[in-house]
């Protein structure tokens, strides 16, 4: 996305005239691609869906926090900010053809930045520089959406968007015409996923057994960044993290390919073929205060100078072997892990 153009946005839907909001926006490349969910399904392999993951590399299967620390366990991390060895993951997008068979769509890195498919991420404070939000504790992990979810659901801020051919839309984060299902029509871009975790925090609670319970988002508030009014039960403001991913479907354009009543032919790897099972997971991963001296400089982009950056080739060269040996990568006729999700 245009991001200077984002933050300008979010100011004006707050009615703020402090300037464009600062946000920190960087590249995680792909760790992995794998079958492995250590919140939602931890020690099982394989979990039942594909996920893309970038971060440090310690993640595994289980990651339990009591002894999985993961700056003093990774010896490298696909993002460009060195000292972010958080993990971060979401499903896979495949391509479901007019003959049936499935195809991965590869993914590309947002504007301005370089990296190896993988995900943008983007850690927002308040856009009010004097309120100052607080950077998460070791442990700390949630989740926003459900992979279950085959119907219109709660979650704020997890849409798709329809690209142009450059540049971007003009609307706000998940406001119209982006929504919560995949698009219908050809994206002359392709499609971008963007999922947006909650801002308050109970001050308490690492994660709790939903992995959402811990977290809030702000009262009557469903703006990007650590804005708005926290709930009573969840009165400590923590950054927002946003990530979004670029969806290269564009090979996929072709008429002759796609189903003969014209319907969209994109599912998910959870075998969603609407769009309402996207979801993302987070676990807290930055060594010792870097994030909250990024989150008190009000860091802006991909460079900061209270932080260590390493080089996109750096970033890119930090992966990890698949552990589920299944192809994800060539036409298949059946997305891995299917008959566990059905």
């Amino acid at each position: 996305m245009q991001w200077k153009a984002l933050a300008l946005a979010l100011l004006v839907g707050h009615g703020s005239g402090q300037g464009m909001l600062e946000m920190m926006r960087f590249s995680c490349s792909k760790l992995v691609i794998d079958r492995l969910d250590p919140l939602v399904n931890p020690g099982l392999i394989p979990s039942p869906h594909l996920h893309q993951i970038v971060g440090g590399n310690s993640f595994n299967a289980s990651m339990d926090p009591a002894d999985h620390d993961l700056p003093s366990n990774s010896t490298c991390t696909s993002c460009t900010f060195s000292e972010d060895f958080s993990n971060y993951w979401t499903a896979v997008l495949y391509f479901r053809a007019r003959n049936g068979t499935y195809k991965r769509v590869p993914q590309y890195p947002s504007e301005g930045l370089t990296a190896d498919g993988g995900i943008t991420v983007y850690y927002i404070p308040a856009t009010d520089a004097n309120t100052k939000v607080t950077a998460f504790k070791p442990g700390f992990r949630m989740l926003v959406g459900d992979a279950a979810l085959r119907s219109p659901g709660t979650a704020r801020k997890v849409c798709h968007r329809c690209m142009p051919a450059s540049g971007d839309n003009s609307n706000v984060n998940c406001a119209a015409p982006d929504s919560q299902t995949l698009p219908t029509g050809f994206c002359v871009g392709g499609i971008r996923s963007v999922i947006t975790f909650p801002t308050c925090w109970d001050g308490k609670n690492t994660d709790s057994a939903d992995h959402m319970s811990h977290v809030a988002y702000p009262e009557g508030d469903t703006s990007v960044g650590a804005s708005g009014t926290c709930p009573e039960s969840h009165p400590v403001k923590i950054p927002q993290v946003m990530l979004e991913v670029m969806w290269d479907t564009r090979p996929f354009n072709d008429k002759d390919l796609w189903p003969e009543d014209g319907s969209q032919p994109f599912v998910w790897s959870t075998g969603d073929k609407d769009g309402y099972s996207q979801h993302g997971d987070y676990v807290f991963g930055w060594e010792g205060d870097s994030l909250q001296r990024a989150m008190d400089a009000r860091c802006n982009g991909a460079a900061c100078d209270v932080l260590k950056v390493q080089s996109d080739e750096e970033a890119m060269k930090c992966t990890k072997p698949q552990l589920v040996q299944e192809d994800y990568d060539g036409w298949v006729t059946e997305i891995p892990g299917m008959a566990m999700s059905t």
